[in-house]
């Protein structure tokens, strides 16, 4: 084979490899869909702490 046909060659699989990586990232999973959930619940979690914080702060001023 000549190296510009190989080169050619390198170049098709890996816009291929490319396309179908980015096809496979908009396709989620079960496992992808908890993580997110979890993700979502630690942060509101967070948040709620964060907000029982301010409320002892603000008690403890009183």
């Amino acid at each position: 084979m000549s190296m510009q046909l190989m080169k050619k060659l390198a170049v098709a699989l890996l816009m291929a490899m490319m396309v179908g990586g980015l096809a496979a990232c908009d396709n989620q999973g079960p496992a992808e869909e908890a993580g997110e959930s979890i993700d979502e619940s630690m942060e509101s979690a967070g948040e709620s702490i964060e907000e029982m914080g301010e409320s002892i702060e603000d008690a403890a001023e009183n």
